[in-house]
């Protein structure tokens, strides 16, 4: 009986009370939006860096964090990686050996990345195969190399041509050696694009002279929750001559940077949802003081006051719902589209946003978090203006009310 009052009371008013579902459905998809763009960035981030680089976990020589040169290296050891994979939420661990070397071609030289890696073991972490643009991909034991594009069009390479690489090896050792390029790689991240070069582990081990060794083992994880138990089953199976780490430990720099961020993002959501939160403490108000003589009449003929309120509150539930899930329905397949085709920049503010290492893009994310905390948001709200009614009806003078 309650709700049936509460919904005939609700559209007594229509103009009212659909201006008042306006503004939650406004107030949750412009909230939706705003999550979902900040939580899809935060990952297409953290994916493009811990994927690529890291790993989710990464296990390498103690020292070689702080001091990453190729002498702080360990020996390959396929039981070791047999027992890392064995760990349960461990999906596969991938063996690596960088270093840096100069790369040259004709008249021009720049600095690179070099990385030593299992061609399928690592494209089971970073998908690399999908970053390839043009040429063939690595095989076991290739003696060629495949460049990032930014390199190649600095170094005004070609496929097939033959790229010249010193650098130091192992315990001092000169590193040298000429190498054909087999295929050209694109990231998304300007830095990784700009300055990286892969080759088969065997052929890193012997341009380096560093036979058997590697410098970091970067885990795939089934799950990113699970990271924490990964490690610390990690750090009881490895000895003191390894150390593990987690991708919030290697890149202390992010983490903050997205936690600042992130706490810029939730002030805009409060103030959003302040002004929201007016708009309906006025309707609210406007409900309960334009009914006043319905009120004392209604408590005259022996309404109880607890039942008048319990419909006050219901009147105000079926308002926030309606406006939620309005908003909520309208937000998600314009988030789902977004998620499965983010938006890319180009031109000049492709250039500006690169320039400071970030990839030119607004991913939008499909978290269920995003849309029930709006939802708790706004039937929080709803819970605490609803006092004022309970306390208007619970002070309410029959007599006086009636005279209005």
């Amino acid at each position: 009986m309650f709700l049936k009052i509460a919904w005939r009371n609700i559209w007594r008013n229509k103009r009212r009370s659909i201006i008042t579902i306006s503004s939650i459905v406004f107030a949750v998809l412009l909230a939706c939006l705003m999550r979902s763009m900040q939580l899809g960035s935060y990952g297409r981030m953290i994916d493009n860096a811990v994927r690529f680089y890291s790993g989710f976990v990464q296990i390498h020589a103690n020292g070689y964090w702080e001091d990453k040169t190729i002498d702080n290296s360990f020996n390959y050891n396929v039981s070791f990686l047999d027992q890392v994979n064995s760990i349960p939420g461990v999906e596969a661990s991938v063996p690596r050996l960088e270093s840096f070397a100069l790369s040259s071609f004709q008249q021009k030289t720049k600095g690179v990345l070099v990385m030593g890696i299992d061609p399928e073991m690592e494209d089971h972490l970073t998908g690399i195969k999908d970053k390839l643009v043009s040429g063939k991909y690595l095989k076991k034991n290739d003696p060629g190399v495949m460049i990032s594009k930014g390199l190649q069009d600095y170094l005004g390479i070609k496929l097939n041509d033959t790229l010249v690489l010193l650098g130091q090896g192992y315990h001092g050792a000169t590193a040298m050696g000429l190498f054909p390029v087999r295929g050209i790689l694109k990231f998304a991240n300007p830095v990784q694009n700009n300055q990286t070069l892969f080759m088969s582990l065997e052929k890193a081990q012997w341009f380096y002279v560093a036979e058997n060794k590697l410098t970091s083992i970067a885990l795939v994880v089934e799950d990113v929750n699970g990271v924490p138990k990964i490690k610390s089953t990690l750090v009881q199976n490895t000895g003191d001559e390894k150390e593990v780490m987690d991708w919030k430990e290697m890149m202390p720099e992010m983490v903050q940077s997205i936690e600042l961020d992130n706490i810029s993002g939730q002030i805009m959501l409060m103030v959003l949802y302040i002004v929201v939160g007016f708009g309906m403490f006025g309707t609210f108000m406007m409900m309960t003081n334009e009914r006043m003589y319905e009120f004392g009449i209604m408590l005259a003929i022996g309404m109880k006051r607890g039942k008048m309120q319990m419909a006050m509150i219901l009147e105000m539930g079926i308002l926030s719902t309606l406006g939620v899930v309005t908003g909520i329905i309208i937000a998600l397949p314009i988030i789902t589209w977004f998620n499965h085709h983010p938006i890319y920049f180009t031109g000049d503010a492709a250039e500006v946003i690169e320039s400071f290492g970030i990839e030119a893009v607004y991913a939008f994310s499909l978290d269920p978090a995003i849309f029930y905390s709006q939802a708790w948001a706004i039937f929080v709200m709803a819970l605490v203006f609803s006092t004022y009614p309970i306390i208007v009806i619970h002070k309410l003078k029959i007599i006086n009310a009636m005279r209005q």
